[in-house]
This record gives structure tokens, sequence and C-alpha cells, in this order.
């Protein structure tokens, strides 16, 4: 069984820094997309639709990029309190985080899905100049939010077994206010 579990582990965090290189790569286009239009301007071309699409590949970015943060310590966790509880109320604590946010993360998903589809279902257009159907752009919501969910869920199932979250500590918590 230790196989599979660690086949699973490897395959989750796969996935989670996977999703960290998605997300990077959309700041990436956010850049292209930003140099070109600059580009169009000076030479009096015209890029319809280019903040949109930047708008676009910043939702794709930030919703692709939630998962890895959370594994990276970059999520904003009130450590203080945290650090200043015994163990056994600091596990409690993390249970309790967890639990909600793993089921805020499964919620969202639900209903990012649900507004996807009946985009998708009208064939929604987005008002803008790019004249986008809005279901493509959502989809990012969508996957990132699924990862997301699945990492808080994988979070919160290893605090219940092993007793400690998986999260790499942040530099701010190692300053120790130095």
């Amino acid at each position: 069984m230790q196989g599979f579990g660690g086949t699973v582990r490897l395959l989750l965090d796969r996935i989670y820094l996977g999703s960290g290189i998605v997300a990077a790569l959309f700041l990436i286009a956010i850049l292209s997309l930003i140099v070109v239009q600059m580009f169009a301007r000076w030479t009096g071309e015209v890029f319809s639709g280019a903040p949109d699409y930047a708008g676009y590949c910043m939702a794709a970015a930030s919703f692709f990029a939630f998962a890895h943060a959370l594994n990276r310590g970059a999520h904003i966790r009130v450590s203080i309190l945290l650090n200043s509880v015994g163990p056994r109320t600091k596990h409690i604590l993390e249970i309790w985080c967890f639990a909600v946010a793993t089921g805020l993360g499964w919620y969202f998903t639900y209903y990012a899905t649900k507004a996807t589809y009946w985009s998708w279902k009208f064939n929604d257009i987005s008002q803008g100049q790019d004249a986008t159907a809005l279901w493509i752009p959502q989809m990012s919501m969508v996957i990132g939010s699924l990862i997301f969910a699945i990492a808080l869920t994988d979070h919160l199932v290893h605090v219940l077994i092993s007793g400690d979250h998986r999260i790499s500590s942040d530099i701010v918590e190692q300053s120790h206010g130095e």
C-alpha cells in the first residue's frame, strides 16, 4: 500500500507544480499581450480586445496559482495565533481551518462549474470588443478551483492522519521578527 500512497503523493505534487507552471505561463501571456498592444499603438494599429484577453489571463493565472501557492506557504495564515497555543489546540485549529477551507473550496468549485456550464449552454458572449464565448476563459476558473479544492482536501487528510500539514514554511514565519 505504501507504493500506491507514494504514487498518489507524486501525482498530486506534480499536479500542483504543473498548475503553478501554467499560472506562470499565463503571466507571460499577459506581458506578451501588453507588449503587442504597445507596438500596435506605436504603429497606429488597433489590437481590439487586448485588455479583455489580459483580464482573462490574469484570472487564469490567479486560479492556477492557488494550489501551488498554498503548498509553498504563500497564502496568508494567522501563524501568530497558531504559534501561541499548545500542540493539541494547534492541531484542532488546523483541522478546523482546513475543514472550513476545504468545504468552501469544493463549494466554489461546484458553483464555478455550474456557472461555466450555463455560460456554455446559453452561448454567453463577453460584452467587450473581443466577443469571446465566456465559457472558454471560465474553464480556467473551474480547473484552477478544482485543483485548489483537491489541494485543500489533501492537506486536511494529511493533518487528520499525521497531525501536521505539508505547507512549506513562509519566509516571514522564518524571520521571527528579526
